[in-house]
């Protein structure tokens, strides 16, 4: 939680190493320090950052999850080069901003729920497959014993639900090296 001068208050992602009490700035002059915020034409080559625009003005977008950081690793022209957790290499405009530090809380993923009722305080609520239900429920249900729907994964009113064609993401072409998957990764 931050407290501004004028008494405003905000919340914003903690980086690691913050402490309370601590003063963070934003703006071209600010330090590179952990939890300044500043356009990435301002940073050193090899700063680790978070909560990334994609676009100027538009909002931190990229890496924000507990303990996440990216690195800056190329400026050239108008873009700067970001190697993202994933090792995906992409290029994003050199005026857009990012939080200097990575993301605190790295322990986050170690949380085990535990149970059911953990997650419903959390208001999770369970899920029914369509399959194991009536056909008076859901388009998958129905069927004598465990049977497979029968017919391609539809929503309960019996829209498509598995993979549709998504048009061309404009921000593809901005991608120097794509993480890898499939079967041959490492």
């Amino acid at each position: 939680l931050l407290h501004y001068a004028d008494g405003e208050k905000a919340y914003i992602l903690a980086p690691k190493g913050m402490n309370v009490g601590d003063h963070v700035s934003n703006g071209a002059k600010a330090d590179i320090k952990p939890g300044n915020a500043l356009p990435l034409r301002y940073m050193p080559v090899g700063t680790v950052v978070h909560n990334v625009e994609l676009r100027p003005g538009q909002g931190g977008k990229m890496a924000r999850s507990a303990g996440v950081g990216v690195q800056l690793v190329a400026k050239d022209g108008d873009y700067a080069t970001l190697r993202l957790p994933s090792t995906e290499m992409r290029r994003v405009l050199i005026d857009c901003r990012a939080t200097v530090g990575e993301v605190g809380n790295a322990e986050h993923e170690l949380i085990k729920i535990g149970k059911a009722g953990r997650n419903r305080w959390k208001g999770v609520r369970p899920q029914t497959r369509g399959v194991a239900m009536n056909p008076v429920d859901h388009p998958l249900g129905g069927g004598e014993g465990k049977t497979s729907g029968g017919r391609p994964p539809v929503s309960p009113w019996g829209k498509p639900e598995s993979r549709t064609r998504d048009g061309k993401k404009a921000s593809q072409k901005l991608i120097v090296r794509r993480r890898r998957s499939g079967k041959g990764r490492r």
